[in-house]
């Protein structure tokens, strides 16, 4: 079978801490299609971060080996996923003055506002992610999300900064790169899951989407349609796991079978006689005997899990002055978004409505990757494919534009 052309497809890397997604889709008459993927455990990673390069360019390669064999395609280039602690987002604001005459706001004075609302003092060692437009104010007038073609002398804009660690972005990128994929852009997983996951109305209404990996939880709230904050909070679906290996004295292995299988984050919703087994299947107990303990027992462990990770969530989104914007409520996305009883925290804690966000399934996408854990992978393809048709689209209008300057100079 011939090769796609690669300029049909768009291949993106979500490398975390417990596997490595390579997801292909390829553009066809203008819509975004599955075309192939492949999933590898992570090797070489630590608490989100790449911890030893060699094993983790090794993962990332058998994934994008394996997603070049569904695909029936080569690989060349990718657009990369970035979360982590390190990720922080701000707010900003700045604008330009265009004199005492009123002017047309065209496509460069929109991005003179935008650098101007942009160069904020950044450490040394940060690097902006995204510019993310949240309002422009012309001539005082607020709430304006595309201004050209309006006039007016003095336009400003309201800017979200995603930000990230220079350093831990060039480790992920050099990653990619050793195991044989260009890196085109990079995403931040937190803007791409929501992009999988939330609806229009909700991100008009207000709304925060939590996906929780591994080892942290990425933050993005929406309001009036854009992104009004961003944040990573240090506790992931590991941090679950390993309290009830701690606790029930078992192996990580079948600590996490326990929290997927028995596992609840409410202790009341457990019946108080239920008892389960543990340590009975010897391959993943570490030889340990079979016992039994109390359902409620893995309930009381992870219940106040839970209750840390809502409670810090509830204290970032006050601080960032978005607690009280969350009109559509919370949705829980990500590998740990499935644990029974977590959404009854979210909304006890957030006093708001809270449901699990599943991922738009892409035309021809396998069943199995219609799940939480998939959401910021699919995301980032549906991100890539929206940027794209901008940029052509935008390229388009700047061509039409200086056909008609030129045909009017004759």
């Amino acid at each position: 079978m011939k090769s796609q052309k690669p300029e049909n497809l768009i291949t993106v890397l979500d490398a975390g801490s417990a596997k490595s997604v390579v997801l292909v889709g390829e553009l066809h008459d203008g819509v975004l299609r599955y075309r192939g993927h492949g999933i590898e455990a992570s090797k070489g990673m630590r608490k989100g971060l790449i911890a030893e390069l060699g094993p983790a360019a090794d993962a990332i390669n058998r994934a994008a080996l394996t997603a070049e064999r569904t695909a029936k395609a080569t690989i060349e280039t990718a657009v990369v996923g970035i979360g982590g602690a390190h990720v922080r987002g701000m707010n900003s604001r700045g604008g330009i003055s265009m004199g005492s005459r009123m002017r047309e706001i065209t496509r460069e004075e929109v991005r003179a506002a935008v650098d101007r609302a942009r160069s904020v003092a950044l450490p040394p060692d940060r690097e902006v992610l995204h510019l993310l437009p949240q309002e422009f104010i012309l001539d005082e007038q607020p709430g304006i999300h595309d201004p050209i073609g309006m006039v007016g002398n003095k336009l400003e804009v309201n800017l979200h900064l995603s930000t990230c660690s220079g350093g831990v972005a060039q480790s992920v990128i050099t990653c990619a790169n050793r195991a044989g994929l260009e890196v085109m852009d990079t995403v931040y997983e937190g803007i791409a899951a929501a992009e999988a996951v939330l609806s229009a109305d909700e991100r008009e209404l207000g709304v925060c989407i939590a996906d929780i990996g591994s080892s942290t939880t990425e933050l993005a709230v929406f309001f009036e349609g854009s992104v009004a904050h961003t944040a990573v909070l240090p506790i992931g679906g590991d941090h679950f796991t390993n309290d009830l290996a701690v606790g029930l004295h078992v192996t990580v292995e079948e600590a996490e079978f326990l929290k997927k299988t028995y596992g609840h984050c409410v202790v009341t919703a457990v019946p108080q006689m239920n008892e389960i087994e543990v340590g009975g299947d010897l391959a993943i107990s570490g030889g340990q005997p079979a016992r039994m303990v109390r359902q409620r027992f893995l309930a009381e462990i992870l219940e106040p899990r839970a209750r840390e990770l809502f409670t810090m969530l509830r204290d970032n989104l006050r601080n960032g002055g978005v607690l009280e914007a969350l009109g559509a409520g919370c949705v829980v996305t990500g590998g740990g978004a499935l644990m029974s009883g977590l959404l009854d925290n979210a909304e006890s804690l957030l006093r708001v409505p809270a449901r699990v966000g599943y991922p738009v399934p892409l035309s021809r996408m396998p069943e199995e990757l219609a799940r939480p854990e998939y959401a910021a992978a699919i995301g980032m393809l549906l991100y890539t494919h929206r940027t794209q048709v901008r940029k052509a689209s935008e390229e388009q209008g700047l061509r039409a534009k200086l056909k008609a300057i030129f045909a009017g100079s004759f």
